[in-house]
């Protein structure tokens, strides 16, 4: 149940809005206790909406709805292991295109607080640092060490250069823009490995124009140790514990409260339930946080798709990778459609700012499009002599050093190990297969091997035979003191009857848009039969007959793969759960024919099914 609260003074800001403050000076800036916007009192209401994560032809619907619910902040992280997927060479383009994000922020009447990092958190694979970074073998991630810095800097010397033009505050050469706020660094409170590095990123970020406010983000135990000199710092939380605000007025007097991220929902790994959070404790905390003078931003607003293998992982007691679905249980779901979360807070906002909030937009409606049959396959065994060159190797090669890329080696995906054995036997991977190793014999299917099983009786055989090891990276740990240990693939030795196995053709199975345009055209797809085991490609066709719309596809009988619809990479699914249907935006799709190809590792269905509405598994509720 919604508490009402009474708030001293209402807070219109219909005068306060990119748009109306073309030609300011002042921007964002602080005062005692409180946020002054162009010398007026001003409260931060934000919301998380990830550019990445959302195709790029509804960016402007989720701003609208942001507008309506009664936000004017709009916070976004930028992914540099997206943004720079091999050193030296960016892409600001397409659905990357930040320029165009923040300008269309700005035209829907919305300031940003922006995110840069470099290191970004956000269940993305390794928190958005690259994973070429790892292929020197002294890599620290996240310190002074001299390879990281210099990479950084690499890549703001491209990133500033977009951002600087839009920040709010006026210079002699630029009219301004809607970002009021750039957060130094991420969380590094929780890292916190080297004292002088969130001073280097300030640095950074001033020595390339960045004038505006600068902040810093940590939660209740990392604040001390996240600190810089000249950046406010914020907090972040999903309960509100008693006296955490009264701490962070602790740590930095007289300066204005923020919560940089109040944590709307939470976020699901597989092999476990579907989170989800009490939509009145939630905007009960919200308000609660207000009453107190507070400024607040939803992380997340709008959490959407971790499209492809973007998805990070978490390192605790134990190794567990990220759903594909950032729905997050968050206002709106992953497809963008409203929730309760959504109307409790647009009353709550309409309360305390005064006045009517807009309209919220109509909700696109969903397209079920039925059973599509999978009616050709290819095995895996088949495609790699025509579509892949393997690299020959005496020592298994991790991914991130295969000479690939431009030298950047793999990023993502599968790689497979192949060698040559007499005779069967014992075989261990002494912990050196990141993340899980399918083995087969030949073509014959053995077992798996991963972070819980790390050995395997190999059964006798005559004559030579080929050792198979399909390995996948199921996602880098994208937070904790692990950054630095997430290479994948081999990453040691593995023995077969006491033997480091040696002699390896090595197959990077990285499925890139080339591959698959590739795999398309390749010889030897054939009819289904009644049975078959993956390693293999599937395909099918979906026919739709008016304009595309939104639809979420299930994979009941499939087992675990990746699927990808007209070239793109919708993700992964995989039948442990708690995701049972994956989120196909209906741009992706056409008039007439789609191509649908997955790539199943081991059971196969012979259909799919077009559904309208999303499964994301069983839900429990956050403690």
């Amino acid at each position: 149940m919604l508490i009402h609260f009474s708030f001293s003074s209402r807070f219109n800001w219909s005068e306060l809005i990119p748009p109306q403050l073309w030609g300011r000076t002042l921007g964002l800036q602080t005062e005692n206790s409180q946020f002054l916007l162009e010398g007026m009192p001003f409260r931060i209401f934000g919301g998380s909406m990830h550019y990445f994560r959302v195709p790029r032809e509804y960016w402007e619907d989720r701003m609208l709805k942001m507008k309506a619910c009664g936000l004017n902040t709009l916070t976004t992280y930028v992914p540099w292991n997206l943004h720079e997927q091999e050193r030296g060479k960016f892409d600001f383009t397409r659905n990357l295109n930040l320029e165009a994000f923040l300008s269309l922020a700005a035209k829907n009447g919305l300031w940003v607080i922006l995110r840069p990092g470099p290191y970004i958190c956000s269940e993305w694979d390794l928190g958005g640092l690259p994973s070429w970074l790892l292929q020197d073998p002294e890599m620290q991630l996240r310190t002074t060490y001299k390879g990281f810095t210099e990479a950084v800097d690499a890549y703001f010397d491209h990133l500033m250069p977009i951002v600087v033009p839009l920040q709010a505050s006026t210079s002699p050469y630029k009219k301004g823009g809607p970002i009021i706020a750039v957060q130094v660094e991420n969380e590094y409170g929780s890292y916190a490995k080297d004292p002088k590095y969130m001073t280097y990123v300030k640095m950074a970020l001033l020595n390339r124009g960045i004038v505006e406010l600068l902040m810093t983000s940590d939660n209740k135990n990392g604040l001390t140790f996240g600190l810089v000199e000249g950046a406010l710092a914020t907090v972040n939380f999903q309960k509100l514990e008693p006296g955490i605000l009264k701490y962070l007025d602790m740590v930095q007097r007289d300066q204005p409260k923020m919560v940089m991220e109040y944590w709307t929902g939470w976020f699901d790994n597989w092999g476990g339930p579907h989170y989800v959070f009490d939509a009145d404790e939630m905007v009960n905390t919200v308000a609660s946080v207000l009453k107190m003078g507070a400024s607040i931003n939803l992380y997340m607003f709008h959490g959407g798709t971790n499209f492809g293998f973007m998805s990070g992982a978490l390192e605790a007691n134990e190794y567990k990778s990220d759903v594909t679905s950032y729905d997050y249980d968050a206002v709106l779901t992953e497809a963008g459609d409203y929730t309760s979360k959504f109307f409790k807070l647009r009353q709550l906002f309409t309360q305390i700012i005064g006045e009517h909030l807009p309209l919220p937009p109509m909700i696109e409606s969903k397209a079920s499009y039925g059973a599509i049959l999978l009616h050709q396959y290819i095995p895996l065994w088949d495609v790699l002599p025509s579509l892949v060159q393997p690299i020959k190797s005496e020592l298994p090669i991790n991914m991130e050093n295969l000479h690939l890329n431009d030298s950047s080696g793999q990023s993502y995906g599968y790689v497979l190990y192949e060698t040559v054995i007499f005779g069967g036997g014992h075989l261990h991977s002494r912990d050196h297969i990141r993340d899980r190793a399918q083995v087969f014999i030949n073509t014959m299917y053995v077992g798996e091997l991963d972070y819980n099983t790390l050995e395997l009786s190999l059964p006798e055989g005559q004559g030579f035979r080929q050792l198979r090891l399909l390995v996948e990276n199921c996602g880098r740990v994208n937070y904790g003191l692990a950054l630095n240990d997430q290479r994948k693939g081999l990453i040691g030795d593995v023995f077969l009857n006491k033997t480091p196995l040696r002699n390896f053709k090595i197959y990077s199975l990285e499925m890139k848009p080339g591959f698959m345009k590739s795999l398309r055209h390749t010889a030897g797809w054939s009819t289904v039969p009644d049975y078959f085991v993956g390693p293999a490609f599937f395909r099918g066709r979906l026919w739709i007959q008016h304009q595309p719309q939104d639809t979420f596809l299930k994979l009941q009988g499939w087992e675990k793969g990746v699927v990808f619809v007209n070239g793109q990479n919708l993700g992964r699914y995989w039948k442990i759960g708690p995701q049972e249907t994956l989120y196909l935006p209906g741009p992706w799709l056409r008039k007439g024919g789609n191509e649908i190809v997955i790539f199943e590792e081991r059971t196969a269905g012979r259909i799919i099914q077009s559904v309208d509405i999303p499964y994301l598994g069983r839900a429990q509720y956050v403690d």
